[in-house]
């Protein structure tokens, strides 16, 4: 293909569709899970609460070592190729997903396909933060994660559509849709290419992709914290504010229809896909990234009260607060560009996919919090107290890091 400009254009939206089927798959799990335990044949609503959550927490480790892993290969190998092998893990993990039988077999399912959907954020966002210009890449991560944060909505409405067909139940249907989504997603690939600034890092005796570089330099070590803290309210918002949507609708009187968690995380992600595209074009309009992450921290400040505190509002009311809740933490897409855009060319690949991953993997901790905290605050109290310190840290991290907006990619970290 000649055209330079198209040939960057396919491959942001060849990446847009891969996130889109990241996110279809990494919700599935929380759309689907408590009919998934009823289908292997647990009766007992106790056992099915405590799998609900063990079980997500299994897929938030496979995240953990997945960020590593396809961090490190990113930067070895390139941007490119370990998109192919960690679409295949969570694919064929989703396919076996649908034929799981116990406990056991699910918890095994769940961390691959964990560490399979580590590998696609990442790699994504490195190789066209260093194909695009350095003034417009932006808006080239901007599509990416909007486009991405529709997948879990698509998830939500083929639950609520109930698909059977040869015998499968709805959840090994969904399932099965996911892991078939991946596989074709791989022939897309075909129409990407690779980051020009890897090809000329590649061939330098620059050290590449090692992990450890992260912590052999205080102020690196710092600030590539800081890039975690920076994200903890967006899925702060996802693993408990939504997961346990269903408890808090209960605790505040919320009248009308029964609240869902599948209904509010699709109503959440409609908000981050819009909070995405907003975040993207006001990134570029004001030439910060900061600015408006901070602006995004306020509201969700703002929120996450009125959320929480809001006793006997319509089922109506509650959905419309998820997807406010969602907008205001809609800043993924510029949490996980400046990340890129803090780091040179040999470490990045294995900073963009290990940071939305340990953010990811925060959720275990984030979640045990509130579980704990709930035993004696209530869900509410524990909800806000946990919600409070994830947007606290995330303030004092985003102060501690420079503005990286247009800055100038093509340099390598030292040792």
């Amino acid at each position: 293909m000649k055209n330079p400009q198209l040939r960057i254009w396919i491959t942001v939206m060849v990446a847009s569709m891969g996130y889109f089927v990241d996110i279809f798959d990494l919700q599935l799990f929380n759309i689907v899970s408590k009919d998934s335990l009823r289908g292997i044949g647990i009766v007992d609503e106790e056992v099915i609460k405590k799998y609900d959550y063990i079980l997500f927490l299994w897929q938030m480790g496979g995240m953990l070592a997945g960020g590593i892993l396809w961090g490190v290969l990113g930067d070895l190998k390139g941007r490119k190729s370990i998109l192919f092998g960690s679409i295949l893990l969570y694919s064929i993990a989703n396919i076996a997903n649908a034929f799981v039988v116990n406990l056991d077999q699910y918890i095994v399912v769940r961390f691959f396909a964990g560490l399979g959907l580590a590998g696609e954020l990442g790699a994504a966002i490195t190789l066209v933060s260093e194909i695009m210009h350095k003034e417009k890449r932006g808006y080239g991560t901007m599509v990416i994660v909007t486009m991405g944060a529709l997948g879990a909505v698509a998830a939500a409405q083929l639950k609520n559509a109930n698909v059977e067909a040869w015998g499968f139940a709805n959840w090994q249907m969904m399932y099965l849709i996911g892991g078939v989504l991946g596989l074709l997603l791989l022939l897309m690939r075909v129409g990407t290419f690779e980051s020009g600034m890897f090809d000329t890092m590649k061939k330098s005796s620059v050290t590449k992709g090692n992990f450890f570089m992260l912590f052999a330099n205080r102020k690196r070590f710092f600030r590539y914290l800081a890039c975690i803290l920076i994200g903890l309210p967006v899925w702060y918002c996802i693993g408990v504010l939504m997961k346990f949507a269903d408890k808090f609708a209960i605790d505040l009187g919320v009248t009308g229809e029964k609240i869902t968690v599948p209904n509010a995380i699709m109503y959440a992600y409609i908000g981050l896909s819009v909070g995405d595209l907003l975040s993207g074009i006001l990134s570029q309009v004001f030439r910060s990234r900061k600015k408006i992450v901070l602006a995004y921290l306020i509201g969700t400040i703002v929120i996450v009260p009125f959320f929480l505190y809001y006793k006997g509002m319509s089922s109506s009311t509650f959905y419309f607060l998820c997807f406010l809740l969602g907008t205001a933490t809609g800043y993924w897409a510029l949490f996980v560009t400046m990340a890129s855009e803090q780091f040179g060319t040999n470490i990045r690949a294995t900073v963009t996919t290990t940071v939305p991953n340990f953010v990811r993997g925060a959720n275990i901790p984030i979640i045990a919090s509130y579980v704990s905290l709930s035993a004696g605050l209530g869900n509410i109290d524990a909800a806000l107290t946990v919600g409070m310190v994830c947007v606290g840290l995330a303030l004092i991290a985003l102060y501690s890091v420079p503005e990286t907006f247009g800055k100038d990619l093509n340099y390598a970290e030292i040792s």
